[in-house]
């Protein structure tokens, strides 16, 4: 397992419906969109560069979500300080699945696996994605 990184975000009013509690925008819930910050965080923490400057490199747009199971336990409302800890519990060939979990203080609000690929155009189609192999950056993270 590699080792867990933190990200902390305070839920602001943007985030939540009219009773304060962080939920849905534009169709998703709100964690997702904390969760996606996480892992981006993740690969900083290492030293690795944005994707748009891999992109010249390598030609990695990103790492979309293809699939994503989790569990709400409790909510989180305007105000509150959350906090999304964040590892790689597996290396894939072309993706990897990482998991999140969502806390407010001791108490866990959110459990979420995510499996992502590394992206870049299709050759054949600008408008879709193509799945590549593990950056060779990337292989110097902690092992799975």
């Amino acid at each position: 397992m590699t080792a867990t990184q933190h990200y902390a975000t305070e839920v602001e009013f943007g985030d939540c419906d009219p009773a304060g509690i962080a939920l849905f925008r534009y169709g998703l819930p709100r964690d997702f969109r904390w969760m996606d910050a996480a892992s981006r965080h993740y690969f900083r923490a290492y030293g690795l560069p944005e994707w748009r400057e891999l992109t010249p490199q390598n030609g990695i747009i990103g790492t979309p979500l293809v699939d994503t199971q989790a569990r709400f336990l409790r909510p989180a409302h305007y105000g509150q300080r959350i906090e999304v800890r964040s590892r790689i519990s597996k290396w894939r060939q072309k993706s990897f699945v990482m998991t999140h979990s969502v806390h407010r203080g001791d108490e866990l609000l959110l459990e979420c696996t995510e499996v992502r690929v590394f992206a870049t155009r299709h050759p054949e189609d600008p408008e879709r994605i193509k799945a590549v192999a593990l950056p060779e950056a990337l292989r110097t993270l902690p092992p799975a």
